[in-house]
């Protein structure tokens, strides 16, 4: 089923797919929009009807990841776009479409069957220095010659404290995700490391998958949580759009956002 616009209607582009042959997706965009697809040269840009710019509200951005995650059910290979990329017209989009059409289909060859998945790992606990003490002698130590007895530490002794737990902390880390990388590694095509969003966090980890063989990622997550014990946590996350294994910049002239920008 295909849909008929207007050439001047500013749209909204939500990701890049292999030719999706004019489909409709239904009202699941931006504000209720229709979700529907313009093709050119092989490849089709995902998009609804916009009035204007959008900003990034709760709302918003939550329709934009409902429409990824419907394509990655429904697509063989997404390249997911930004939040806020807005091309002047259908028109104008053909044209970025065909501007950008070798890097695109790099991009959606390397990716045709594969997913993204997520894992996160965290210390499971109530306090992350004093599980450390607990489980560190070399820290325990220290804590205790610092701030044992009647003598206030000193603010270098703080800092030198401080320095070993960091130290201690980083190090477990990057053990402890070489530890569970070791067991996913088999399952994937590539495991990238983002970045922890706070102390409690081991490891992130963006997983890229063959569709096919998401069963047994799953399985080998498990695998992986039996090598730790219950002081830590393990949580994964997907289907989703491969946001963390495209590999390109865009060239969006006539298109609301800079003019090179990545996916």
């Amino acid at each position: 089923m295909s849909r008929r616009t207007s050439t001047k209607q500013k749209v909204y582009v939500y990701a890049v797919v292999p030719e999706f042959d004019g489909k409709i997706l239904g009202s699941i965009g931006l504000d209720g929009g229709t979700v529907y697809s313009i093709s050119q040269a092989r490849v089709s840009a995902i998009v609804s009807e916009v009035a204007q710019n959008l900003r990034p509200e709760r709302r918003h951005l939550a329709a934009h990841q409902a429409v990824l995650k419907r394509l990655t059910l429904e697509a063989d290979a997404v390249l997911p776009v930004a939040f806020g990329v807005v091309a002047d017209s259908p028109d104008a989009l053909r044209m970025i479409l065909s501007r950008n059409r070798a890097a695109v289909m790099d991009n959606l060859r390397h990716l045709t069957g594969r997913i993204e998945m997520g894992l996160r790992v965290t210390w499971d606990v109530p306090n992350i220095f004093e599980h450390f003490v607990a489980t560190h002698p070399e820290l325990r130590v220290a804590r205790d010659r610092f701030f044992g007895g009647y003598r206030q530490p000193s603010q270098d002794d703080r800092i030198e404290l401080g320095r070993l737990f960091d130290r201690l902390l980083m190090e477990d880390r990057e053990a402890q995700t070489s530890q569970v990388e070791e067991v996913l590694t088999p399952k994937c095509v590539e495991i990238k490391r983002n970045k922890l969003r706070n102390e409690r966090e081991v490891a992130n980890l963006a997983c890229l998958v063959e569709r096919h063989r998401q069963e047994k990622f799953e399985a080998a997550v498990l695998e992986a949580a039996k090598l730790f014990d219950n002081s830590y946590a393990f949580d994964y996350s997907g289907p989703w759009a491969p946001h963390n294994f495209v590999d390109m910049a865009l060239d969006l002239r006539s298109a609301h956002t800079p003019a090179q920008a990545r996916l």
